[in-house]
């Protein structure tokens, strides 16, 4: 696996960046490449004085990107105007053939808008979405799209729908994903009409295994395995989801301490494993189902241990060829007018 890193994108890059890549390197094997992409007089002296083994230095390649996109930059012209920019020297290489996968905690929108533009979209995908995993209690829940299309048309959730249960299938093991369709419903009538019109496309979708609307509440009852919603939407579920766990976890933390130290610190080890489970930067990054190659879009505050999970992500994406899944499953399914 060859993986090209924006080194300069995120709220905490370039340090934390270049540390995860460092912490990475007791997962690399002997054909895993990183391509540290950025400006030479950050990256260079950085990679001069890595803590680095002897045996993993050739693991970790310099690739010169002499622009930044900036996390409040308007995407479009970002990537327009600035064509040696990290993200897009990034999604380069990966167009080239000189990389497999992108990993960024940079600006989402540009992103996507370079994946789009430089990486393409496979074969039959109308549109790429961003898809996040949820654990719960009943398995993993994708979620599809959080953030890369927040003004879907009937045809991108359709597509967004077969391209997360090919992933659950693919990635998670589960043999006929159930498919629900966000809305603030169960009933048909419920929704807007992109909501009514996706529904009647799923329901007559032969090749996912649609249950219906499902409303908010159902994502970690166990209704479903794969949540097909538009962008504006996704993305308020997830950071909601995130800042609530963490709140809770804070909470009950607190709560136990002051009224029973002895039993905090008895079951301090136990909720540090609970809270891993739900801790956003043990998943490094979303994939960006739906462009050639794998792209993996992190969040823009993730530190030293999120940008390792990602190029683990990265390792196992690369690996599980899921993209080939995608093209099969797209080119298979019912042909719908955009």
């Amino acid at each position: 696996m060859r993986a090209a890193v924006d080194v300069m994108g995120g709220d905490k890059a370039p340090a934390a960046i270049l540390q995860g890549c460092w912490d990475a390197a007791p997962l690399l094997e002997a054909d895993d490449l990183l391509l540290l992409v950025g400006r030479s007089d950050v990256v260079i002296p950085a990679l001069e004085r890595a803590p680095i083994p002897a045996d993993k230095k050739a693991h970790y390649k310099f690739v010169e990107a002499t622009q930044e996109v900036a996390m409040d930059e308007s995407p479009v012209e970002a990537i327009r105007s600035k064509g040696d920019s990290s993200i897009s020297v990034m999604c380069k290489l990966v167009a080239r053939g000189e990389a497999d996968v992108a990993i960024s905690a940079g600006n989402t929108g540009a992103c996507v808008a370079a994946a789009q533009l430089r990486m393409r979209t496979l074969v039959g995908v109308s549109r790429p979405g961003i898809a996040v995993v949820f654990p719960t209690f009943h398995g993993p829940v994708t979620i599809c799209d959080v953030g890369a299309n927040i003004a879907p048309k009937p045809i991108h959730l359709h597509h967004y729908a077969i391209m997360a249960s090919a992933y659950a299938r693919t990635v998670h093991g589960i043999d006929s994903p159930r498919v629900g369709l966000m809305s603030i419903g169960e009933e048909d009538a419920k929704g807007t009409t992109i909501v009514k019109e996706t529904r009647k496309l799923l329901r007559d979708e032969p090749l996912i295994n649609f249950v219906g609307n499902i409303e908010g509440k159902d994502i970690f009852k166990g209704t479903c395995d794969v949540v097909v919603c538009d962008g504006f939407v996704g993305n308020i579920v997830l950071k909601l989801s995130e800042s609530l766990a963490e709140a809770l976890f804070q909470t009950i933390a607190m709560e136990v301490q002051e009224a029973d130290p002895q039993t905090f610190e008895k079951l301090k080890g136990i909720m540090k494993q609970i809270y891993m489970k739900h801790d956003w930067q043990e998943t490094g990054g979303a994939p960006l189902l739906g462009v050639g190659g794998y792209c993996l879009i992190c969040h823009g505050r993730s530190d030293a241990r999120a940008i390792k999970n990602a190029i683990r992500v990265g390792k196992q994406l690369h690996a599980s060829g899921i993209n080939r899944q995608i093209e099969d499953q797209i080119a298979r399914g019912i042909q719908a007018d955009e």
